[in-house]
């Protein structure tokens, strides 16, 4: 494990955000954006992303699906280097469940479960 957290120093997580999963997106609208104030950052059709823009410190996703047909993760979590994640992954030997693939709307990324069976989408923008 020491060699895993002295490699880490390279790679540096640059955002993470929670996903809700559903199947009526337009309801977020309302809690989110009227009356919380969030501005909505991304909307793909199924999945539509609130945040502050400003600082971009502040987001979630709420979506019908992971995109590319797959499960909605749990959490998103954006790297500056995705395939050197997938590496330490692989190395600590959790189960990637789901890529690496470059996706069409930018982003490079895969799955993986967590220590607690959460399903973590790790990415970053092409």
């Amino acid at each position: 494990m020491a060699n895993l957290t002295i490699r880490l120093s390279f790679m540096k997580v640059k955002r993470i955000v929670a996903n809700i999963h559903t199947a009526e997106l337009s309801k977020a609208k309302v809690f989110y954006q009227d009356i919380l104030g969030l501005e909505l950052l991304m909307d793909q059709g199924w999945i539509a992303t609130y945040g502050n823009s400003s600082k971009m410190d502040v987001q979630l996703s709420v979506m019908q699906e992971g995109g590319s047909g797959t499960e909605t993760p749990d959490l998103s979590v954006e790297v500056d280097n995705v395939d050197e994640a997938l590496e330490l992954m692989q190395a600590a030997q959790f189960h990637i469940e789901y890529g690496p693939v470059n996706e069409p709307w930018g982003v490079r990324r895969f799955y993986v479960r967590d220590p607690f069976g959460k399903l973590v989408n790790i990415l970053m923008h092409l």
